[in-house]
């Protein structure tokens, strides 16, 4: 087994074991509608393995950031098609990671729509909007009545996805964001049935997920979850309730089938996520975390020494195209350029040089 040979996640059949993590870019405009720019953009990395798409929001509501794509018009739908159909034709697998922002937005991020969250417990710190710096506002406690209309908006931005003609989704479970809020005590203090325990806790997620693969197929669902990322006021500090949050979680999902775990985590080979990845029984996509940057030799060593099938990336996918050929040949590699990560425009995001252009 190797980095570079084929693997099957679920339903999904990968030409090689290197994954595009999801990765904010911020281009798609006030719409919201991937645009000619996107396409490019994706159509570029189709040789990774599986491509996952940035974050993209399932209602009006979940919107995190100014100029992130959604999956709730009929125009956006349509520009996610272009996205999947250009992968395709390079051969590429693709699938869209579906994230409620929750209270990581404010009312100028999305368009005067209410800020949800499971508790009325307003982040600590500023965000960008389309006007400026603001601090965050204190969101809206979701009903359980609520609640389910955020669930049922997951299984209707699947299948969106899946008619749009992508391979698969994958549930955002992580980085403090609006199902990571349920899980964590820091952001969840509610008392009562998705608040308290480590089962309740976690049963949001549990109805999430499960409500998804029963719309679209388990074997083209994938969770992505950053147990102790500690980012966004999701404080997970206690060892003994991660895991028995986590692990009642996994323990739940199991049976699902699911294609895919895409852990965070800075220690993918430890013991917890190798835990996690025992309860979760199915295929792990390890990914080492914000604070370093995953190197070919960290990738290839998980692959070979078994500690995951599948290994994401995000800034060397972002600076490198041709990713997969330059780590297959050992290549040098494009230095990215994280000053314009978030801009608008071609700069930073499609003209990063193939490894032809680089050498003539």
């Amino acid at each position: 087994m190797d980095l570079f040979s084929p693997v099957t996640l679920g339903d999904l059949e990968l030409a090689n074991r290197v994954v595009m993590a999801p990765l904010t870019r911020m281009r798609a405009g006030d719409s919201g509608v991937p645009n000619d720019l996107i396409v490019e953009h994706y159509a570029q990395r189709a040789s990774i393995g599986l491509i996952i798409t940035e974050g993209t929001y399932p209602r009006f509501e979940s919107q995190a950031f100014v100029g992130q794509p959604g999956i709730v018009t009929d125009e956006q739908v349509a520009g996610w098609a272009r996205v999947a159909e250009a992968v395709h034709a390079r051969g590429g697998r693709i699938v869209m990671q579906v994230m409620h922002g929750g209270r990581v937005t404010h009312p100028d991020t999305n368009n005067g729509h209410r800020v949800e969250a499971p508790s009325a417990i307003a982040i600590d710190g500023e965000t960008h909007t389309s006007t400026g710096k603001q601090a965050y506002p204190v969101p809206h406690a979701l009903t359980v009545e609520e609640a389910a209309e955020v669930r049922d908006s997951f299984v209707t931005a699947s299948r969106r996805a899946i008619e749009a003609g992508l391979d698969g989704v994958e549930v955002h479970g992580a980085n403090g964001y609006l199902l990571h809020e349920f899980l964590a005590p820091s952001s969840n203090t509610r008392d009562d049935l998705y608040g308290g325990s480590p089962e309740n806790r976690a049963r949001f997620v549990v109805e999430v997920v499960t409500a998804v693969a029963e719309a679209v197929g388990a074997g083209r669902v994938g969770l992505r979850i950053s147990p102790e990322h500690n980012i966004q006021g999701a404080l997970e500090t206690d060892r003994d309730d991660v895991l028995a949050t986590y692990g009642t979680l996994l323990d739940q999902l199991r049976p699902l089938g699911l294609a895919y775990l895409s852990v965070l985590h800075a220690e993918p080979a430890g013991g917890f996520v190798q835990e996690l990845r025992r309860r979760f029984g199915g295929p792990l996509i390890a990914n080492s975390g914000f604070s370093t940057v995953t190197t070919r030799e960290e990738a290839v060593a998980l692959i070979e020494a078994a500690h995951a099938e599948a290994v994401a990336v995000g800034r060397p996918a972002i600076a490198n195209p041709d990713l997969v050929e330059r780590w297959a040949g050992a290549h040098p590699e494009n230095e990215p350029r994280p000053e314009l990560f978030y801009a608008p425009g071609h700069e930073g995001y499609t003209d990063y040089p193939t490894l032809q252009l680089s050498q003539s």
